[in-house]
């Protein structure tokens, strides 16, 4: 009891550090590390040595693939690329399917960029629709964000995703597939309550670019095909490598297996995404590939992400060396939580602390060492395990969430209106997402 007291107690200085204190999250997450460890009655010396093997390990499995997939994005971002997607999406969906457009649209938008870029560059587009279409921007940009949101929590190659699926040991071309069987639905869903709520608050879609606008930027944008090859690409590598190595082997034993095996290696992958990205920008200058460019700025949010999802490895591998998971044995199993604990315990820390990326990384630091208590020892469990963590981390955004103000000072809304159409929206998102889940790991 006291080592399950004592974990709780290291959460509870997690959440409060990092919102009451505004200590960063790698620094909460490695004095929670240290104070676990102490308290728990680790030596000293094997204290250190665990906590620099979970870091080192950790950043080791997936710390190029988060440089590699950040790179892709601000390529996307910065070209002008994540403009054509919306467009496209926007041409197929129907210029008078404003809410389920501008749901797509960020899904598609954020699997490689972060959710707040992607809303600041795709509300210029959604203001203008709306106005066209003479609806409330309330709607649409709640459809907008909770797109964004759902393919940002369950969706690689956006790094919380694939954090958690390192940590947690899945396979990345797994967690592709049920990520995008579980988020699909519930944006769907979503996008219902979006159109719902515009009817009920209105604001006014004032555009702030004009139409010309944004046909001066879509023309100096890279064609579509340009654009979604760094995505689609090291997506499909990577799921390909998946079914390579089921046991029925369908490409068999051979050579083809062997190099299907290498370039669908999630760093591989990546890396040939990075590569084709760098044929977005019209003129791929020196400055892009400098430190004070496209790829220094790219690096410099990879470092911030890799450092938090070391310091999560590290918690981890200090709750591996202690007893919590003979403790919590009878625990979970008599609560028969199964799947959902995962998700109770992310949205708990997203609900508190704000960050999605955070609360994925430490809920799978914590659920690691209960994964084979949980059951959760197969490859298609621990790929569920991964999407339920990010389902959980899609509720519920509020006020201590930047992604928040980003929607609702970028929207128009008040306070209280972003409440209720943005912070519900993430609920909503949340309990579909793993309603869905909970349906496919009946079937399968």
């Amino acid at each position: 009891m006291y080592t399950i007291l004592l974990l709780l107690f290291c959460i509870a200085f997690i959440i409060v550090a990092s919102t009451r204190f505004k200590l960063h999250p790698f620094l909460a997450l490695l004095a929670a590390s240290l104070l676990f460890g102490i308290f728990s009655g680790l030596p000293l010396d094997e204290l250190i040595k665990t906590i620099n093997d979970g870091f080192g390990g950790t950043i080791g499995g997936i710390g190029i693939i988060i440089i590699a997939g950040l790179i892709i994005g601000t390529f996307l971002e910065k070209s002008g690329g994540a403009y054509t997607l919306a467009n496209l999406v926007l041409k197929i969906i129907g210029p008078k399917r404003v809410h389920m457009a501008m749901g797509f649209i960020g899904y598609f938008v954020s699997i490689p960029v972060f959710a707040d870029s992607g809303f600041i560059i795709v509300s210029p587009l959604n203001r203008a629709l709306t106005k066209k279409a003479k609806l409330s921007l309330a709607g649409t940009a709640v459809a907008l964000s909770l797109g964004l949101m759902a393919s940002h929590t369950m969706v690689p190659p956006t790094p919380g995703p694939i954090a958690a699926a390192g940590i947690l040991g899945a396979d990345l071309g797994q967690v592709i597939l049920f990520g995008l069987m579980t988020s699909v639905p519930a944006l769907l869903v979503c996008i219902l309550f979006a159109k719902k709520i515009g009817s009920k608050i209105f604001i006014d879609p004032a555009p702030k670019l004009t139409e010309e606008q944004i046909n001066t930027q879509l023309k100096n944008a890279p064609s579509v095909f340009k654009s979604f090859i760094p995505i689609v690409v090291p997506i499909i590598l990577i799921v390909l490598r998946s079914f390579a190595e089921y046991p029925t082997m369908p490409f068999g034993d051979g050579t083809f297996k062997y190099a299907i095996g290498f370039v669908g290696n999630p760093v591989v992958a990546l890396l040939i995404g990075m590569v084709l990205s760098f044929t977005l920008p019209k003129k791929l200058d020196k400055e892009m590939l400098s430190t004070s460019g496209w790829i220094g700025e790219a690096l410099t949010s990879a470092a911030i992400i890799i450092l938090i999802t070391g310091a999560g490895g590290a918690f981890g591998k200090v709750l591996q060396t202690s007893d919590i998971s003979s403790l919590l044995e009878n625990n979970v199993s008599n609560g028969n939580l199964g799947i959902w604990l995962p998700f109770l315990i992310a949205a708990g820390i997203k609900t508190a602390q704000g960050s999605s990326t955070v609360a994925i990384i430490t809920t799978a630091s914590i659920i690691a060492p209960l994964m084979p208590t949980m059951g959760f020892d197969t490859e298609v469990s621990k790929a569920l395990a991964v999407i339920a963590i990010g389902a959980g981390a899609s509720l519920v955004s509020h006020a201590n969430d930047s992604f928040f103000w980003v929607v609702t000072q970028m929207s128009d809304m008040k306070v209280n209106q972003g409440y209720r159409t943005h912070s519900l929206g993430t609920a909503i998102l949340g309990f579909s997402a793993m309603i869905v889940l909970t349906i496919i790991s009946l079937i399968i």
